[in-house]
């Protein structure tokens, strides 16, 4: 297996927010990319926007079935934030309704539960590489 590490240019990791109310599947995700990434976690789509709001996040993962704010709705208020922030839905009925709302409002992506780590990997690359266009970020990206 390679080793991937995805680095900004200084040096210093992306940092990347889990948005689930789930906490099992935030501590999938983390398993899976707290080597790669600085993680924060939100248990809901308010503490989400709030983490934006006051902090530097370089990517957001985000549930799309949460209480109160959806990832989506979400989506579309840390998007009036920090309109270039990467932002990706995973959600279990990806329906091509969703896909195109999650287009209209500017989402990087919508993945399907249960996530496949590679696809997982690759989309999260995909998104830092279209948004920060970082020559740091490994060449492995779509294998």
């Amino acid at each position: 297996m390679r080793s991937i590490m995805v680095i900004a240019k200084s040096q210093t990791p992306y940092q990347l927010l889990i948005a689930d109310d789930d906490p099992g599947f935030r501590d999938v995700l983390k398993e899976l990319l707290n080597p790669y990434f600085k993680l924060f976690e939100a248990e809901s789509g308010e503490e989400a926007v709030e983490l934006v709001e006051h902090g530097q996040v370089d990517i957001v993962l985000l549930d799309m079935h949460m209480d109160v704010l959806t990832g989506l709705e979400a989506v579309r208020i840390m998007k009036e934030i920090n309109a270039i922030l990467p932002c990706i839905l995973i959600t279990a009925d990806a329906t091509d309704e969703l896909r195109q709302d999650a287009t209209a409002a500017n989402a990087y992506d919508v993945l399907s539960k249960p996530v496949k780590r590679q696809e997982l990997v690759t989309t999260v690359s995909h998104a830092l590489l279209d948004t920060y266009q970082d020559p740091d970020i490994p060449s492995w990206l779509g294998n």
